[in-house]
């Protein structure tokens, strides 16, 4: 599709020039569509994952079989986001080609190896199982985008872990986010 300044005119939280195919850890966010809670529900304190909650998780274990430079660190499927710490972990070269490919994305280029094609990849994954599944392709399963940050230090990595891990017992900590849940049912049909 040819970039089109009327529609593809999101601004984008990237750092703008920095490169995402570097060595480092990775703060990831990832929200359903209309944050719908359609992986499943906390009880007691605990996420239970329904079965599309259990295809989320099992795409995210998935991720470094298909990026290989990556390594997963602390993660939490919740109702209507992802959490996700990930790992860039070695300093091989993305391309292996005598030319030079960009670093920096740019609509419609993705590149090899990054952070955003990592998690464009995960998306598209979980939509197509989830698409399947509910036997729709009419209903959008994901925000546009993601939300990332880079961890610059281990005191960074350790509260980031801390708020993934301690994230289910928070939900019920918004009551607006409660009544906004029981007054918005899911898009999605769900056969579980």
């Amino acid at each position: 599709m040819p970039y089109d300044p009327q529609k593809h005119h999101r601004r984008t939280v990237r750092l703008k020039g920095y490169d995402y195919t570097q060595p480092g850890v990775y703060y990831i966010t990832i929200c359903t569509n209309e944050r719908q809670c359609i992986f499943g529900e906390v009880t007691d304190c605990k996420m239970q994952l329904n079965l599309l909650g259990h295809l989320a998780q099992t795409c995210w274990l998935d991720i470094p079989n298909h990026f290989p430079r990556f390594q997963l660190d602390t993660f939490v499927i919740m109702p209507d986001h992802v959490h996700g710490l990930l790992a860039i972990v070695d300093n091989t070269p993305v391309n292996t080609k005598p030319r030079r490919v960009p670093t920096t994305e740019k609509f419609g280029k993705p590149v090899r190896g990054s952070i955003p094609t990592a998690i464009r990849s995960y998306k598209s994954a979980v939509t197509r199982f989830i698409h399947r599944f509910c036997e729709t392709t009419e209903v959008p399963v994901w925000q546009d985008g993601f939300y990332e940050s880079i961890i610059r230090d281990e005191e960074t990595l350790n509260c980031k872990r801390q708020y993934i891990t301690n994230n289910p017992q928070r939900w019920g900590e918004n009551p607006d986010k409660l009544e906004y849940q029981k007054n918005h049912p899911s898009l999605l049909d769900s056969r579980f």
